[in-house]
């Protein structure tokens, strides 16, 4: 067996330039049927699961981040729902991460067992949404509060 078809074998080169073996963009060849499923290379499996717990790292961080703003911030003078109102979005956000990120790992590791093009994340679009509209809001508490 030559390097190329070693490496085909083993998922490091394809037939055509999106993975599919009829040479068709988007179209799923006959690897895409779940009856069709192999084990993966090892180091593939250990990348997602790697990608997985460092989601969930940030997820805990996004919770331990809200708790701390509810319960350990000084409350905003004048603002009395200021803290709750930093701080709840990033438990959520923490929260939608994990469970998120759990949904990704399963998409992936499909992908992986039937050869198919990985799926697109969605938690980078959902973090910088969340997180923009937290810090903007920062900003209005902050200056509701500096006005009073």
């Amino acid at each position: 067996m030559g390097a190329r078809a070693h490496q085909a074998d083993r998922g490091g080169v394809t037939s055509s330039q999106h993975g599919h073996p009829d040479g068709e963009p988007g179209a799923p060849g006959p690897a895409a049927e779940p009856g069709n499923e192999k084990e993966p290379d090892a180091r593939f499996t250990l990348a997602n699961e790697r990608t997985f717990l460092a989601w969930n790292r940030t997820a805990l961080a996004l919770v331990v981040a809200g708790l701390g703003i509810v319960q350990l911030l000084p409350p905003f003078p004048g603002v009395p729902w200021g803290r709750h109102a930093l701080g709840v979005p990033l438990i959520v956000l923490g929260a939608v991460v994990s469970v998120t990120a759990y949904a990704e790992w399963r998409q992936n590791q499909t992908a992986l067992r039937r050869r198919t093009p990985m799926p697109q994340s969605v938690l980078p679009r959902i973090l910088v949404v969340t997180i923009t509209g937290v810090a903007a809001l920062s900003a209005v508490v902050l200056l509701v509060s500096a006005a009073r």
